[in-house]
């Protein structure tokens, strides 16, 4: 037998070997569960898509108010400036745009002179966000502003995400996990981080509000009305497993 063909015997020999082995019982690791992965084909439904309705009908923009919310059940939640009333021309605002006449019915942070953040509230269920919980919504930002997620859980903590949309020329529609998302403490009067730089892990199983801010004034050398820096949202949906407030699963929202 030549050299080589003894080299090609050993190495044949050896790959049996680790197929043999690969085959082998795994000892200790025998009965251990495999991990564990979220079914794709168990996505959560669809708990409110909210794309706003323009009111007052004879007005191109003004505060947003709970009648701007179309989706039922849902109740609309204002926070900073706006929370705090420090003038009636600033905060979030609904527009609706004659021209062009594609632009929609949307939100806007522009006229917020602090950092302000809108939320969404079902009065019946909360929000089982874990798992393939996500948020799709359609947007744009001007300036430096970046869109984020908000939530606050059923123990009252308020959190802000590391996910943002940034500033784009037209509008984008995305989606995401709120499962990837990292998540910071938020102090909900002031619309600011707090407390901690850490990142926190927020219970995503019961989410009692859920809605955005860019943490960030909006046009305030424009007296807000300006187009050089603010957020705007278009609609937004959230999929999630309703949660009645009592602690057992909703069948409906």
């Amino acid at each position: 037998m030549t050299r080589n063909s003894s080299l090609l015997v050993a190495l044949a020999a050896c790959g049996l070997s680790l197929a043999l082995f690969a085959q082998a019982p795994a000892g200790n690791d025998a009965g251990k569960k495999a991990p564990k992965f979220v079914a794709e084909d168990h996505r959560p439904p669809l708990f409110l898509r909210e794309d706003w309705k323009h009111v007052p009908a004879n007005t191109p923009e003004h505060p947003i108010v709970q009648e701007s919310v179309v989706t039922p059940g849902i109740e609309l939640k204002l926070y900073g400036e706006t929370k705090q009333h420090i003038g009636p021309d600033t905060g979030v605002w609904e527009i609706q745009r004659v021209t062009p006449k594609d632009d929609p019915t949307f939100v806007y942070t522009g006229p917020c002179m602090t950092p302000c953040a809108l939320a969404l509230r079902h009065k019946d269920n909360y929000m089982d966000l874990s798992n393939l919980g996500k948020i799709r919504w359609r947007t744009k930002q001007t300036g430096f502003h970046l869109l984020r997620p908000i939530i606050k859980t059923a123990d009252g903590t308020w959190y802000v995400g590391d996910y943002a949309e940034p500033a784009s020329t037209d509008w984008r529609e995305t989606e995401f996990t709120l499962s990837d998302v990292r998540w910071h403490l938020l102090n909900i009067d002031h619309v600011v981080t707090t407390k901690s730089d850490q990142w926190m892990k927020a219970d995503l199983s019961r989410v009692d509000e859920i809605g955005f801010t860019d943490l960030m004034p909006g046009n305030v050398a424009d007296n807000g009305h300006g187009t050089s820096g603010a957020s705007r949202v278009d609609w937004i949906e959230v999929y999630a497993n309703p949660v009645a407030r009592s602690g057992s699963v909703s069948a409906s929202k």
